[in-house]
């Protein structure tokens, strides 16, 4: 091993011959591993696309208008800035390569940087099932930017609806279709009729929002499959509730500008959102090893790879066994505790010990799918309604990064539930022009009062449409 310099080659003051760590990826798992690595005789370089952590089990609450960007979200630098031994870079990976132990990362001056000790926690991106076109018009959630543009959709819907004089235009501008049944389908599905129905009630003179249509699509047997089925039965129950259409063992075979056609049936829409499926980081077939159906790294118990005991893979692009009939799920939990045990690892390499197999703490799962509702299991323990939501909104405020971002959440939460209002219905990109709205409803007078009832709203609107 080659330890004649170190990561850090423009700082005279960084000692030589100390061990370097590179990890990709700033999410759950990279970060828990760098700050495990605290104190640490390491130089470590963090490199991810992005300068912020993001807390995604949160994400879909963006793309609905209900929580602000900048709640889920921290500067990875001023979570780290208090380790001397880190240095944080923004940029893209291009290239791994084990066998010289350098990982490259496109553009600038410094683009190659060299390892003892690799952590990839890379994750996961999109998958469209051999229908990349779909893309444009089905954004899948996986980013700010995804949030933001599904926001940007989900708003602007309302306001083509609002200026449309084309009946037909209009209830494919109230039509929402959301393919995929996993946990982010789910709780994106059960928080948008909520969102158009209580927040912005009364914000349209045109619109009812009572009209909101929401369809969720499942290609398999049931939504939530990761979880027990009873579960699964009673999340598909309240999103009925909701108004929610749940519509299992349909596949989509088209996605157009302003049609889904799913199960032989052409359904009309300009709204969709794609939560149906992803893929492994196209960082893990770079390694040259065993990957799994999706794209995912087949690692050893240790959490290292076949023939690289140097090179750790964590997070949602490691495939692991839990025992002899089930995977690891790729949450959350995993990545953290995936990231401090790679880390420990590392440290016991370094004094000579021998690493340790990963065990994995099971934390259960959980999915809101609307007020006062949720599912949830814990070690084959099944639990719903009022506890499973209590027990959701707590987790996540333990687990958002950050005192300002969980106080920022717990009063923007609170705010909700007593007015049901929300204060992140921001559009901040220039409103598109269509030939449906080229002859607009008339916006009403300065002097309608806002208070005006449903029905009421229903009748102006319906008065100003074609017959």
């Amino acid at each position: 091993m080659n330890l004649d310099t170190h990561s850090f080659p423009n700082d005279p003051n960084r000692p030589r011959g100390r061990p370097r760590v590179v990890i990709i990826g700033g999410g759950f798992g990279g970060v828990s591993a760098a700050k495990a690595l605290a104190g640490a005789p390491l130089d470590i370089t963090l490199i991810d696309r992005t300068n912020h952590h993001l807390f995604q089990p949160l994400l879909y609450q963006v793309a609905s208008a209900v929580l602000p960007s900048s709640d889920i979200t921290r500067p990875i630098r001023r979570m780290l800035r208090g380790q001397a031994n880190v240095r944080v870079l923004l940029g893209t990976v291009v290239g791994i390569d084990p066998a010289q132990r350098v990982v490259q990362v496109d553009g600038g001056a410094e683009s190659r940087h060299p390892y003892d000790y690799l952590i990839v926690s890379a994750g996961l991106v999109h998958d469209y099932f051999g229908h990349d076109e779909w893309a444009r018009l089905a954004p899948g959630l996986k980013s700010v930017a995804d949030a933001e543009e599904i926001r940007r959709r989900f708003l602007l819907a309302f306001e083509e609806a609002e200026r449309t004089p084309d009946i037909d235009a209009h209830n494919e501008f109230l039509t929402f279709v959301v393919i995929g049944g996993g946990a982010t389908g789910v709780e994106l599905a059960g928080i948008l009729p909520a969102t158009a129905r209580a927040a912005m009630r009364d914000d349209f003179r045109r619109v009812d929002v009572a009209d909101t249509r929401v369809i969720l699509l499942e290609g398999g047997p049931r939504i939530l499959p990761a979880f027990n089925p009873v579960l699964s039965q009673k999340a598909e129950l309240y999103l009925g509730g909701l108004g929610v259409e749940v519509r299992t063992n349909t596949k989509v075979t088209r996605v157009e500008p302003d049609a889904v056609w799913a199960g032989g049936e052409r359904i009309a829409t300009r709204n969709v959102f794609w939560a149906a499926g992803m893929r492994a980081s196209p960082l893990g077939a770079m390694l040259g090893v065993p990957l799994n159906g999706r794209g995912q790294v087949l690692v050893e118990p240790d959490l290292t790879i076949p023939g690289h005991p140097e090179v750790y893979v964590i997070g949602d692009l490691a495939a692991l066994r839990w025992d002899e009939t089930r995977w690891i799920p790729q949450l959350a939990p995993f990545a953290n505790q995936a990231g401090r045990w790679s880390a420990a690892n590392i440290v016991r390499t370094i004094e000579g010990r021998s690493r340790e197999p990963f065990r994995y703490f099971d934390k259960g799962m959980l999915a809101t799918v609307g007020r006062h509702k949720a599912v949830g299991e814990l070690r084959g323990v099944r639990f719903s309604g009022y506890v499973a939501w209590w027990a959701w909104l707590l987790i996540h405020i333990l687990y958002l990064a950050g005192f300002r971002n969980r106080l920022s959440v717990m009063l923007e939460w609170l705010w909700g539930y007593f007015t049901m209002d929300h204060g992140s219905r921001l559009i901040t990109s220039p409103v598109p022009v269509t030939e449906d709205s080229a002859a607009a409803v008339p916006l009403a007078s300065a002097g309608e009062p806002a208070s005006l009832r449903s029905s009421e709203r229903t009748r102006l609107r319906r008065e100003s449409l074609p017959k």
